[in-house]
C-alpha cells in the first residue's frame, strides 16, 4: 500500500500536466484581483479617455450629436415600418443606445440604433409568430432580448473572433438581398397598392399587376420625396465640401423631407375627418397611453423560448455588420476597435432596449459615415443625439400622426439602395475565387427568394464545407528519414530563416494559407509585432510628438501591455521600422478577404511607420501571384533576379523571389541615410545571415 502511494506521489510530482495546472492555478489566484478590476474597467472605456477629453472638442460633439439625432427621427419611424411594429416604437429604440455607447463604445464614429437589416429580419420573425397571442412589439422586444444575450455571451467571454468566419463575399450577397427585399416591401406604400402579398416573387407579380389601380396622390408624394432626397444627396456630393450649408442640407435630407411632407399630409387630410377619406395613407402614430417612455417590462419567458432559434440569424447578420462598420472606421481614422467589447455593448444595449418594447439595434453605416464627416471627437455626441430623440418622443407624437406612408417608403428606399452591391463586385469575386463567388450567390439568391436566415446559414455552411475540403485535399510534404544526404541537409539549411536581421527590419513568415478565417488575425499579429518592437514615425497618431492626441487610449494601453509582456521598458529607445519582408512560401492559397485585409494592413503600416516604409513579399507561388492579380493587384517588373513592383488598387509594395533580393531591398532603403554604428553592426550581421539564403523560394 505504501509503495503504491509513493509511486502515485512520485508520478504526480513528475507529471508535467499536473505541474502546469498547479502553476496556472497559483498564478491565476495571485492575478485574479488585479485582472478582475482591469476586466471591469475595460468594459467601460470612458474611464480611460474621459480624463483626457479636451473642452474644445465639445463643439464638434454637439454638432455631430444634433445631426445624428435629426437623422434618427425619420430613420426610427421608417425602420419600425420595416419591422412591422407601430412606428412610435421605432423612436423608443433610438434614445438609449447612443447614451450607453458613450460609456461602453470603443470607437468615436459609430452610430447605433435601428437598422434596415435588423428590422427586416425582425419582421420575418414577427410574421412567423403572429397569431400566438403576442403583439408585434412584444415579439420584436423578445428578439432584441435574445440578440442581447448572444452578444453578451460572446463579448464577455472575448469570443469576437468567431465572427471572422463570416466571409466578405457572403456578407455582400446577404446584405444586397436584404436591401432588395426591403425595397420590395415598401412598394405597396410608395404606390398606394394595399393588396400586395408577401414573398419576393409574389411582390414583383402583384406590384406590376396592380399598377393600373395605384393611388396617384401616394405616387406623387412618394416619387417627389425620392427626387428630393436624391437631389439633396447629389448636391452634397458635388458641392458639400465647399459649402457648409449645402453639406448640412444634404446630411439632414431625410429630416427635411419628413418635415415637408408631414406638413403636406396635415394640410390636405386634416379637414377630411375619417382616415378612410384621406387622399393618401398616413402613419397615424398613436399617442394612446400618454406620451413618453413606457414603464420597463421583461419580455415573456415563453415568447423568449419561441424566438431563441429564430434570433440567431438576426444576431449573426447584425453583429457582423456592427463590428465590420466599427473596424472600417477605426482603420480610416486611426484607432483600435475591440470586437469583443463592441459585442458586449451590443448585447447590453439590446437587453435594456427590450424592456421598453423596442426592437433590436446595431451599428448603421449611413449614420456612422455622417458622424465621422461631422468630425466628431468622442462618443459623448451620443448624449446629444439621445436628447433630440427624447424631445421628439415627448413632444412630437401628435405631429408624427400625419407623416405619409409614401414618404417613409421613399426614405427607406433611398437609404437601402446604396447597400446593394453592384455587379462589378460579384464579378471581382468570380475572377478572384470561384468559391467566394458561389458563396456570395448562395447568400444572395437564397436570402432573396427563400428567407434571410436560410440564406446566410446556407452560405456559411457552404464555406465550412469548402474549408474542410481544402484541409482534406491539402498537399503533404515528404520528409526524408535520416541518415540524410549532405545535399539535402545543405538545401534545408539554406531555406531556413537567417539567425539575425537588421534592427530596423522585420521578417514575417506565413505558416498557412491566408483566407477569411485567419487573415484578420494574421494582419493583427503582424501589426502588433511592429508596434511592439518598433517606434512610430513622427506625425503618426501613436507618436505624442505629432502635436495632437487621439481621444481613444485603447491603442496605447494595448501596445504598452504587449511591450510589458516582451520585457520592453517604457523608457526603451526602439528602432524605427524601415523594411518589412512577408514570406508567402507556406501560403499556398489566398482569397478575396485576405486581399482586402492585406490592403488595409499596408495602409496601417505606412500610417504607423511613415510613407517611406518598404514592404517586400517573398516566396509567392505562381498560384498566389495569379490570385493577387485576379483580385485587382497589378504586378509589374523585370527579370527573375529583380524586384518586381506589386501595386494594389491603393497600395504599393515589392515582390521578391529570393532572400538575396530581400537583402538588396534592405540595403537600398538605407542608401539615403547615414547609419549609426549600431545599425552598421546590425547590417553586417544581418547581411551575412541573409546572404546565405540565395536559393529561390519561387522556382
Amino acid at each position: 500500500m505504501m509503495q503504491a502511494l509513493e509511486k502515485a506521489k512520485k508520478s504526480i510530482a513528475t507529471d508535467y500536466t499536473w505541474q502546469r495546472a498547479r502553476q496556472l492555478t497559483v498564478s491565476g489566484a495571485r492575478a485574479l484581483p488585479g485582472a478582475a478590476a482591469e476586466y471591469v474597467t475595460d468594459k467601460f472605456p470612458i474611464i480611460g479617455w474621459l480624463p483626457r477629453y479636451r473642452p474644445r472638442w465639445l463643439v464638434n460633439d454637439v454638432i455631430a450629436g444634433l445631426t445624428i439625432g435629426l437623422m434618427l427621427i425619420p430613420q426610427g419611424l421608417s425602420y419600425a415600418r420595416i419591422a412591422t411594429v407601430p412606428v412610435q416604437y421605432g423612436l423608443l429604440s433610438c434614445w438609449f443606445p447612443p447614451m450607453l455607447y458613450a460609456l461602453m463604445g470603443t470607437t468615436k464614429d459609430l452610430s447605433t440604433g435601428p437598422t434596415s437589416l435588423i428590422s427586416l429580419l425582425t419582421a420575418e420573425t414577427i410574421e412567423s409568430l403572429q397569431g400566438g397571442g403576442w403583439s408585434a412589439q412584444e415579439i420584436a422586444s423578445a428578439v432584441a432580448m435574445m440578440m442581447g444575450i448572444y452578444g453578451l455571451v460572446i463579448g464577455l467571454l472575448k469570443l469576437g473572433f468567431l465572427l471572422d468566419f463570416i466571409s466578405l463575399p457572403v456578407l455582400s450577397g446577404f446584405i444586397s438581398a436584404v436591401a432588395i427585399t426591403i425595397i420590395l416591401n415598401q412598394m405597396d406604400s410608395l404606390l398606394g397598392e394595399p393588396d400586395v402579398r408577401d414573398g419576393t416573387a409574389n411582390q414583383i407579380h402583384d406590384v406590376f399587376q396592380q399598377l393600373p389601380r395605384a393611388n396617384g396622390y401616394a405616387c406623387a408624394v412618394g416619387f417627389t420625396g425620392i427626387l428630393l432626397l436624391a437631389a439633396l444627396d447629389r448636391a452634397g456630393r458635388r458641392w458639400g465640401k465647399r459649402n457648409k450649408v449645402v453639406w448640412f442640407l444634404s446630411i439632414t435630407r431625410a429630416f427635411i423631407t419628413l418635415v415637408i411632407f408631414t406638413g403636406v399630409g396635415y394640410a390636405v387630410n386634416k379637414s377630411r375627418g375619417s382616415p378612410d377619406r384621406f387622399l393618401f395613407d398616413v402613419t397615424q402614430v398613436s399617442s394612446a397611453g400618454g406620451r413618453g417612455i413606457q414603464h420597463p417590462r421583461v419580455p415573456d419567458a415563453g415568447l423568449l423560448s419561441r424566438v431563441a432559434a429564430r434570433s440567431v440569424a438576426v444576431f449573426v447578420g447584425s453583429a457582423v455588420e456592427h463590428t465590420a462598420i466599427a473596424r472600417s472606421f477605426g482603420v480610416r481614422n486611426g484607432y483600435i476597435v475591440d470586437q469583443s467589447q463592441e459585442l458586449t455593448y451590443y448585447g447590453a444595449t439590446n437587453v435594456v432596449n427590450s424592456f421598453f418594447h423596442a426592437h433590436g439595434v446595431g451599428g448603421a453605416m449611413s449614420r456612422t459615415a455622417v458622424n465621422s464627416a461631422c468630425n466628431v471627437r468622442s462618443p459623448l455626441s451620443g448624449f446629444v443625439a439621445a436628447a433630440v430623440v427624447l424631445v421628439s418622443i415627448y413632444e412630437l407624437l401628435g405631429t408624427l400622426y400625419w407623416v405619409p406612408k409614401a414618404t417613409l417608403a421613399a426614405i427607406i428606399i433611398t437609404a437601402c439602395w446604396p447597400l446593394i452591391s453592384p455587379p462589378s463586385v460579384f464579378y471581382r469575386y468570380w475572377r478572384a475565387s470561384l468559391a467566394d463567388f458561389v458563396s456570395s450567390m448562395i447568400a444572395f439568391w437564397v436570402s432573396l427568394f427563400v428567407s434571410t436566415s436560410v440564406g446566410i446559414a446556407s452560405a456559411v455552411g457552404f464555406n465550412i464545407v469548402y474549408v474542410l475540403l481544402r484541409q482534406v485535399f491539402a498537399r503533404v510534404a515528404t520528409i526524408p528519414d535520416p541518415p540524410r544526404s549532405e545535399l539535402a541537409a545543405a538545401l534545408d539549411e539554406s531555406r531556413d530563416y537567417p539567425s539575425s536581421v537588421p534592427a530596423d527590419t522585420r521578417v514575417f513568415r506565413l505558416t498557412d494559407s491566408l483566407f477569411f478565417p485567419n487573415s484578420y488575425r494574421a494582419k493583427t499579429a503582424i501589426m502588433d509585432t511592429i508596434k511592439t518592437r518598433h517606434a512610430p514615425a513622427l506625425g503618426s497618431a501613436e507618436n505624442p510628438e505629432a502635436g495632437k492626441r487621439n481621444w481613444s487610449v485603447s491603442r496605447e494601453k494595448h501596445v504598452a501591455k504587449l511591450r510589458r509582456r516582451e520585457g520592453i521598458a517604457e523608457t526603451a529607445v526602439l528602432p524605427p521600422i524601415r523594411v518589412i519582408v512577408i514570406d508567402f512560401q507556406r501560403a499556398n492559397h489566398v482569397d478575396t478577404t485576405a486581399c482586402v485585409h492585406l490592403e488595409t494592413m499596408l495602409s496601417e503600416i505606412r500610417a504607423y511607420g511613415g510613407s517611406g516604409v518598404s514592404i517586400r513579399f517573398s516566396g509567392m507561388s505562381e498560384y498566389v501571384r495569379r490570385r493577387f492579380e485576379r483580385a485587382g493587384w497589378t504586378l509589374v517588373g523585370g527579370g527573375s533576379d529583380d524586384a518586381e513592383t506589386c501595386a494594389g488598387r491603393q497600395q504599393e509594395g515589392l515582390v521578391v523571389r529570393t532572400y538575396r533580393n530581400a537583402l538588396s531591398a534592405v540595403n537600398g532603403s538605407r542608401q539615403e541615410q547615414a547609419p549609426t554604428q549600431a545599425e552598421s553592426e546590425g547590417d553586417e550581421k544581418g547581411g551575412a545571415a541573409v546572404a546565405r539564403h540565395v536559393e529561390e523560394v519561387d522556382p
